[in-house]
């Protein structure tokens, strides 16, 4: 078994989401955030509007987090932790009330970040700039 299979076991999750968010929402404008849980928000500057209504420019892994990479050097970054799931919601389907952290809302359906259980370890960084996320490299 080759040594990244032992340090990221989460490894062929995150490739599954990358691959399906690819195709959900590369090249697609970031209509609206809708944050639900406020801990979910781990930095507060630049503060999270200034992803509204950016394109979709890439994704890409950092260690254990999804990299949403938007226009004007902007990056979301999503750490799903142990319980945490992202849901691709399209038409009149709402997101589980109870356990969604946020909402990002695309012209074709709407990503819901979720976690099950109550210990909220999921995060999610709005980062601004290459060098400010080479940063949060492990």
């Amino acid at each position: 078994m080759p040594s990244y299979d032992r340090r990221v076991p989460e490894l062929p999750d995150l490739t599954v989401y990358l691959e399906s968010l690819a195709a959900r929402i590369a090249n697609r404008r970031l209509a609206r955030v809708r944050l639900l849980n406020p801990f979910l928000l781990r930095t507060a500057l630049p503060p999270i509007a200034r992803v509204e209504g950016r394109k979709v420019l890439n994704l890409r892994r950092l260690g254990k987090r999804i990299v949403v990479g938007l226009e004007d050097e902007l990056y979301l970054v999503l750490h799903l932790m142990i319980a945490g799931r992202l849901r691709w919601i399209e038409g009149n389907n709402k997101a589980p009330a109870r356990i969604t952290l946020a909402l990002f809302e695309f012209d074709n359906g709407v990503l819901a970040f979720t976690e099950a259980g109550t210990k909220r370890r999921a995060s999610l960084h709005v980062v601004e700039g290459k060098a400010a996320l080479d940063t949060m490299n492990p």
